[in-house]
């Protein structure tokens, strides 16, 4: 049944059309009506390769075009029959591989003339290394230093070979140790790697994977003596090989692999697939991909990248080749291949098909006022997620060793030293575990430390079992005199203070919430109309593989930070697999000099007037009277007041906290000595042991020797009283709630108040924090409208791509609550608007006051527009607008929640609230939730030629008509709706924000939605990872409010500049954070643009900046005007 079309004796008709600069070919037609006219594309191959899984995957898709229908030749029909009676077709894709006769395939082309995926010829060429070579060469790509040996079989000892210990010499050409030796027959993958004797010597060979093996290391140093080869320099990559697939010159997906001669070991996932990591290429490196697709005339194409020392060198080309494991590669295989196939064929057949015009390629979306712009840039600080209670303890030790330690790290330099590699903190065991053996040996020996602390050392060090820098560090800090003491101690001298620190690791809840704000994310990118309609934020998955997203992400070097970030990134991209490899390869890092780091230890002396002053307020035992209103909320903030007013007497309120921590911690006692409970595994693998050493630690620490109480815990008990409602109310233990509500109250004074209390303070310590990335992000907004001379794509290459040159650029910055308080306290302020003329402004200042907390996940959103109606000069070309959400909500958030003024108003919410059939389901159970609709909506039943997903359920488009009510003083904002999800302890709420958790919050005039479905995820997590936690313990995410929408990006900037230059001393530590950050770009860097490829980029980049940036917008070529250092222009133009 494979012959679709019979060769009977109808007559065909010959239509010849040159195809794409190739030779004119003829297409064979049959008569019949045109409407039941199907183009056949033929895959001719091996049935290991034509029924392979990514084969199938990308097979099923194609047949969801409605003209393709899909014909498989089988094995024997090509072994074993002559090329007339191997089924017809108008495409065909046909590759070799073992034992594939490609001759006949050749032949098969010449006789029926079909459309080529994949040229026939040039597969000859791709079997033999040399010709592949010879072909990179020709083309100017850049290739290791080769040689090539040709042996004649029957007399091989004659040969331009000379072979040294450390060294051949082939053809005059001299190769040290390391070398690579490959045969020339590409089918051979018997590559031999040489070491030198400084090494060790000895050879590591590598051949196809054998179950877990991809190579395995050899005493052998001589090379062979039979066969033909090709000799290279060993290129010295970072340990990773990277993989590229490309889908026509347009399109490329890499990925990267550990390099098989690493360790020779494959890295497999729980399933058995080889580990791989999701790589991002740079511009010189898609224009790599481009010219190896075109020069060998293979749409389907892989081959392989190897970076070194800054540059990318082809070492390989392997043809037609798919990725494994990729749906999203396999949607958009599938998608270009489609597209390429009907675009050739469809007019010759006479088959009604418009070509799909690119309409996602300029990212044109309508603005939350209402107006239709391209967006250029988004930029994004985000919280991290959901962590452990975070710990510390402090001790001062004077001890030789710990003193030798310091001096070895480096201390000394700065007086400060952070510990965090397993080997440093493996030192600082085995210092606390000999202490601890002397101290038993001899009770008055000269150790000093106190033995409780070094006992909690040793044990919070021995944690886990092994250590990972990412849940446990140590500080020393050197202390000249020591600490003031009491009057008995023994001896002055210089100390050591030690500060330890623990917890505060990201939890899975943490994971999932920062995955899924990643896939909402996406929908704040333009695309999604045409083929992508079905699936929301497609439209920035598609800018990204088809280069034109410029991603950076950034984190701080905290690890729950850069596990946000890299959780964030797996979501927003749609990538595969764990974490780790997605942090290695996608989240800058490192230390960032300050940009994203705060040295919590070394607090502003505005900090700790401010902290005194807390301190001195809340140490008073009588009512808050009018006089402590003013002290304390000087800003006149309602979450402040309402706090206020639920304390009341702040030493009484104490005194309960106190009291309910006691009955607490008694009742946890209660339970270890219940055999019942006795290992009962708490939430992320907690004992109740654990929960209890950190609740006697809080008791102990809250209430001091004096009798007050340290206020500075705090934070530290609303963090655990959080924590355990959240992820361990199946303890049911009494009073939680209680402690929750005072412990919060306090919390929402103590916690944003730390930051300042009067406007001033506020202001000085968040530019003490900020100042470095208010002068990046400023950077970021500046550098998106430079000249687009910094092309993804060489002009001369981008025939076919629309607008090669416009992409959006997105930064992204993880950071901790000290970064996010301090970047509000700025916008809110420093002067960036007057509340009194702007009423917009005002509204959104009144919302910010309202916020009681900055929880896990808060975003602030910039984003910036440029309207190409308006004159490049003028002030409105580039708009920008903010927007902020406080993150995930609360336990008991639902009535207290501050309605932003991009939620609806009260009225008109009742009337909607009817149940939305089509909408998305919930994920928690599997009945529809309930969306609100803005008016009827219109249910979308087009085919669209590839779903994701069968289980989606209908999605839907809400209409673009704005119901009758409108709000008053509210432009309109944009409306995404994603599927909510409550924790059980969260009833839905009246308001809008409960049902709608999209990533915008809903205003009255609705535009058009788009919802990313988060629930096959959750599904497939839960099937797949044993340690993911019931979803039901993760609560949704607050959308986002639009602060302003109307902002010149000229008023942002010189706000910025302002901020900025006001605190002096601030500007040197922003230099060296800056200066830092570009010396690290050496880091590779995700989707840089490179260098401009035209000759006109190196002067521009050094001509001062005779004007400002907004002015005359033609004239960017690499202008920073904030920094006067012009020899770093050119790291900046990088950045």
């Amino acid at each position: 049944g494979w012959s679709k079309r019979g060769g009977g004796g109808e007559k065909f008709h010959a239509h010849t059309r040159a195809v794409s600069g190739g030779p004119a070919r003829a297409v064979t037609q049959r008569k019949r009506s045109p409407s039941e006219r199907q183009i056949v594309v033929g895959i001719c191959a091996m049935t290991k390769k034509s029924k392979s899984k990514p084969m199938t995957q990308i097979l099923e898709r194609l047949c969801k075009f409605d003209y393709i229908d899909m014909v498989i030749f089988p094995e024997e029909v090509i072994l074993e029959e002559p090329v007339e009676k191997w089924p017809l077709c108008d495409c065909l894709i046909s590759f070799h591989s073992k034992g594939f006769p490609l001759d006949k395939a050749v032949e098969y082309a010449k006789l029926r003339n079909p459309l080529l995926i994949n040229d026939l010829n040039m597969q000859y060429f791709i079997q033999d290394r040399r010709e592949v070579y010879r072909i990179l060469q020709e083309e100017g790509i850049d290739l290791p230093r080769y040689a090539v040996l040709n042996r004649d079989p029957d007399n091989p000892e004659e040969c331009n070979l000379v072979e040294g210990e450390d060294q051949v010499e082939v053809n005059g050409e001299v190769f040290h140790k390391p070398f690579v030796e490959k045969p020339v027959c590409a089918e051979d993958h018997n590559v031999y790697i040489y070491y030198p004797t400084s090494a060790g010597g000895g050879s590591q060979r590598l051949f196809r994977k054998i179950g877990s093996r991809s190579s395995v290391y050899s005493p052998e140093s001589s090379v062979r003596k039979t066969g033909s080869y090709i000799y290279e320099e060993f290129m010295p990559t970072d340990g990773t090989d990277v993989k590229v697939y490309t889908v026509g010159p347009d399109y490329a997906h890499a990925e990267a692999r550990k390099s098989p001669a690493l360790d020779g070991k494959v890295e497999r996932d729980s399933e058995g697939k080889e580990i791989r990591y999701p790589v991002m290429l740079t511009a010189m490196e898609k224009l790599v991909a481009r010219k190896v697709c075109l020069a060998f005339k293979q749409t389907v194409c892989g081959f392989d990248l190897l970076r070194a020392n800054g540059h990318s060198f082809v070492c390989d080309v392997n043809g037609f080749s798919f990725v494994k494991n990729s749906m999203k590669y396999y949607d958009d295989c599938a998608k270009v291949l489609g597209n390429m196939v009907m675009r050739e064929l469809a007019p010759q057949l006479h088959i009604p098909w418009s070509i799909p015009m690119e309409a996602e390629d300029i990212p044109i979306v309508p603005t939350t006022s209402g107006t239709m712009m391209e967006l250029r840039c988004v930029i994004a600080i985000i919280r991290h997620g959901d962590r452990t209670p975070k710990q510390k303890m402090k001790m001062e030790v004077r001890h030789p060793l710990f003193f030798e330690l310091f001096e070895k790290y480096g201390g000394y330099k700065t007086g400060k030293l952070k510990l965090k590699k397993p080997k440093q903190l493996q030192e600082v065991l085995d210092i606390a575990r000999l202490l601890l053996v002397e101290l038993g040996q001899h009770t008055d020996c000269e150790i000093e430390e106190k033995k409780s602390k070094l006992e909690q050392l040793k044990t919070v060090l021995e944690m886990y079992g092994h250590f990972s820098g990412i849940n446990r560090k140590v500080q020393l800090t050197y202390l000249r005199n020591g600490k003031p003491k009491a009057s008995n101690s023994k001896k002055d001298g210089p100390s050591l203070l030690l500060v330890l620190k623990w917890g505060g690791e990201l939890t899975p809840a943490g994971r999932v919430q920062a995955e899924e704000l990643g896939r909402a994310f996406r929908c704040m990118y333009p695309g999604g109309q045409g083929d992508y309609a079905g699936f929301p934020g497609c439209g920035l998955l598609r800018l990204h593989s088809t280069y034109r997203h410029d991603l950076k992400i950034y984190a701080s070097d905290e690890g729950r930070v850069q596990m946000t970030a890299a959780a964030f990134a797996k979501g927003l991209l749609a990538l595969e697999g764990e974490l780790t490899p997605i942090l290695v390869q996608m989240v800058k890092s490192a230390n960032m000099n300050g940009l994203l780091d705060s040295d919590s230890d070394s607090l502003t002396d505005c900090q700790q007037k401010v902290k005194a002053r807390l301190h001195e307020i809340m140490q008073k035992d009588q009512d808050f009277t009018e006089e402590d209103y003013q002290k304390l909320a000087p800003t006149g903030s309602p979450s402040l007041v309402n706090s206020m007013k639920v304390i009341e007497n702040p030493v009484k309120t104490c005194d309960k906290v106190y009291a309910l921590i006691q009955s607490l911690t008694s009742q946890i006692r209660k339970r270890l000595e219940d055999p019942k409970s006795a290992d009962l595994q708490l939430y992320h693998s907690e004992t109740l042991e654990l929960m209890l050493q950190r609740w006697s630690k809080l008791e102990r620490d809250f209430r001091m020797k004096n009798g007050r109480y340290d206020i500075s815990k705090i934070p530290d008990i609303y963090d655990c009283i959080k924590y355990d409602l959240q992820h361990n109310a199946s303890l049911d233990l009494e009073d939680t709630r209680e402690l929750f509500r005072l412990s919060r109250a306090l919390a929402d004074i103590v916690i944003p108040q730390e930051y300042g209390i009067n406007r001033a303070e506020k202001l000085d310590i968040a530019q003490a924090y900020c100042v470095p990335l208010m002068k990046k992000i400023q950077l970021d907004l500046q550098r998106t409208h430079e000249d687009e001379a910094v092309n993804k794509l060489h002009p001369l290459y981008s025939r076919g791509v629309m607008s090669p040159g416009r992409h959006v650029r997105t930064r992204l910055y993880f950071t901790s609550e000290s970064h996010v308080h301090s970047l509000l306290s700025i916008f809110r302020y420093g002067g960036l608007l007057n509340e009194e003329k702007d009423q917009q402004w005002k509204q959104a200042m009144d919302y910010l006051s309202a916020v009681t907390e900055l929880n896990y996940m808060t975003q602030i959103v910039i984003m910036l527009y440029e309207d190409n109606n308006k004159d490049p000069s003028s002030e409105e070309r580039f708009h920008v607008e903010l927007h902020f959400s406080p993150g995930v909500k609360g336990c008991e958030d639902e009535e207290t929640i501050p309605l932003g003024f991009g939620f609806r108003p009260a009225s008109s919410e009742n009337e909607d609230k009817k149940p939305n059939q089509g909408s998305l389901e919930d994920l928690s159970q599997d009945e529809p939730d309930q969306a609100l609709q803005i008016s009827d909506p219109i249910n979308i039943q087009r085919r669209s030629p590839m779903i994701r997903n069968r289980k989606t359920g209908s999605m839907e488009v809400l209409s673009e008509t704005s119901p009758t009510h409108s709000t008053k003083g509210c432009t309109s904002h944009r409306l995404f709706i994603s599927c909510s999800r409550q924790s059980p302890e969260i009833k839905p709420a009246s308001g809008l924000g409960s049902l709608c958790s999209g990533l915008f919050s809903a205003s009255a005039l609705g535009v058009s939605c788009s919802a990313p479905n988060l629930r096959d995820y959750v599904h497939s997590q839960a099937d797949s990872d044993p340690s993911f936690e019931g979803c039901s313990m993760v609560p949704s995410i607050y959308p986002l409010e639009t602060l302003h929408n109307s902002l010149s990006l000229k008023q942002v900037d010189e706000f910025l500049n302002s901020v900025c230059e006001s605190n002096s001393e601030v500007q040197a530590k922003t230099m060296k954070a800056l200066s830092g950050l570009f010396a690290s770009q050496s880091q590779i860097s995700l989707y840089s643009p490179q260098q401009p490829l035209s000759s006109s980029g190196s002067e521009a980049s050094l001509r001062p900046p005779s004007q400002p940036l907004w002015r005359k917008c033609n004239d960017f070529r690499g202008i920073i005007s904030v920094l006067t250092c012009f020899h770093c222009t050119k790291c900046f133009s990088r950045g």
